[in-house]
């Protein structure tokens, strides 16, 4: 059965949100659309109207500033992310996660923000943003709001956003000395690309000691989380093998896997302590060169 489906490209955010009131639920938002293209082929997603909003120009910027940090629209494709001169300076961890989602053509439309509104617990984006501490701008027929993006997601495939609601914006904190984050996944083969498992980790320190750790694991439980008792843990402890163990082991500990064609509960729980410890390694590693 073929079914009509209308096509709106809206050049400014009042436009796109007027679209989001009139059809609600019935429009499909096209940033990249390698969610979307593939759900509505699959007859996974009932769509009247896709709404390409890759030409709103808040949607598509990429800001930097030293106060107020990075911004990134919800439309910016992950080849202009990791290209980026600012991101590769200040934000290597963002890197870790943009240049892995997908393939080389993949990442010419994938954005971070479809990425983060299609809410797979496997979302390799996701966990680099809890751990960096990102802030997500909201647009919708009542105004603009911002929540932090541990927040975002719900379940799989759902999150926050009401059906006359859009994802604006990423806002990333302003660099600081002493700080390094990474963000590493396992998957079962090349071929195969989504994560067993994804930890994302953010670090700061001070003379040697854990100052601010964030962990936030992938693919162990209904959606991305963010482990607070993880780092809370060690926050003034020696940055040492021991602390670094603490940390691995409290991510452990925090991980609800299921069983499914990827990896058992067993594998899953054992591979968020091992990237746990890896991913903190490198973030300090990062940390100190940034001194």
């Amino acid at each position: 059965e073929v079914k009509w489906v209308d096509y709106a490209q809206p050049s400014t955010l009042d436009d796109a949100l007027n679209l989001l009131k009139k059809h609600g639920d019935k429009a499909g938002l096209l940033a990249g659309g390698t969610d979307l293209l593939v759900l509505l082929r699959a007859n996974a997603e009932a769509s009247d109207v896709i709404v390409d909003i890759k030409s709103v120009p808040e949607l598509n910027q990429i800001k930097f500033d030293n106060n107020s940090g990075l911004t990134i629209g919800a439309s910016v494709p992950c080849h202009e992310i990791y290209n980026d001169s600012n991101v590769k300076k200040y934000y290597p961890g963002i890197i870790d996660s943009a240049s892995i989602i997908g393939g080389t053509q993949i990442q010419g439309r994938a954005s971070l923000g479809g990425n983060l509104c299609n809410s797979a617990p496997s979302a390799d984006a996701v966990p680099g943003m809890i751990a960096m501490g990102v802030t997500c701008k909201i647009a919708g027929s009542n105004g603009h709001r911002e929540i932090p993006v541990e927040e975002f997601c719900l379940a799989p495939r759902k999150n926050v956003l009401k059906s006359d609601e859009l994802l604006v914006s990423l806002n990333y904190p302003a660099p600081k000395p002493n700080t390094g984050a990474r963000y590493i996944r396992f998957i079962p083969r090349n071929e195969m690309d989504i994560a067993v498992v994804g930890v994302g980790v953010y670090v700061e320190l001070d003379n040697n000691k854990f100052k601010d750790v964030r962990i936030s694991l992938a693919s162990v439980a209904p959606k991305p989380i963010f482990v607070k008792e993880a780092g809370d843990a060690v926050i003034g402890k020696d940055v040492n093998e021991d602390s670094i163990n603490i940390v691995a082991q409290k991510a452990k500990e925090a991980a609800t896997p299921i069983t499914d064609m990827r990896g058992t509960i067993e594998f899953r729980k054992h591979l968020c302590e091992v990237l746990t410890r890896r991913a903190l390694i490198t973030a300090i590693e990062r940390a100190k060169e940034t001194i």
